[in-house]
This record gives structure tokens, sequence and C-alpha cells, in this order.
């Protein structure tokens, strides 16, 4: 995968401070799409996600608080179970969005 080809990426934390969590949690809606609790579907190229890793960083205790991003592949698949955040109909495209 080059550097700056997109991706489909997902973005999970988990941070103590909640003034903290709450300037990550609008930073990532900004560029994504919550599908659960502190996770995020996140499209961009490695380098994107580089930059938004660099943003946030400055934003959390990165002693205490925990911020990763998976690549996920192109044919992935997905299984669920319980109640998600977006209701089963509505699929995000390539892109990441609804």
């Amino acid at each position: 995968m080059s550097h700056h080809a997109p991706a489909r990426w997902l973005v999970t934390y988990d941070i103590v401070e909640p003034r903290n969590l709450a300037r990550v949690f609008k930073l990532l809606k900004k560029n994504g799409t919550p599908v659960q609790y502190s996770v995020f579907l996140v499209h961009g190229s490695a380098a994107q996600i580089g930059s938004l890793m660099v943003q946030i960083a400055k934003l959390i205790d990165t002693k205490a608080d925990d911020v990763r991003a998976y690549r996920l592949p192109e044919n992935g698949w997905k299984a669920t179970l319980g109640t998600a955040i977006l209701p089963e109909d509505i699929w995000l495209n390539a892109e990441g969005k609804l």
C-alpha cells in the first residue's frame, strides 16, 4: 500500500481525563464516523492517519491514555452482535461516508 493511497482505518481510544476525551472525540468526529463508543471509521492515507495521530498526541496524556489506528483490509468482512450505533440498513461506502 502506498503511503498516499486511501484506505479505511479503525481508530480506537481509551482516555482517562474527560476533558481530553471530549477533545479527541471532537477531532475524530470531524475526520471520521463513530461506529461504536470510542471507535471511529476514518478514511484516509497512511500519511493522513499519521498526521491525525500527531494531532491526537497533543491532546492526550501519552502515559495514561491509549489511542490506536488499524488499517482495514479492502475486502474485509464484519460480524456484529448486539445493538449498533448505526442502524443495520446503513452501510459505509469505501470513503467511510454514509
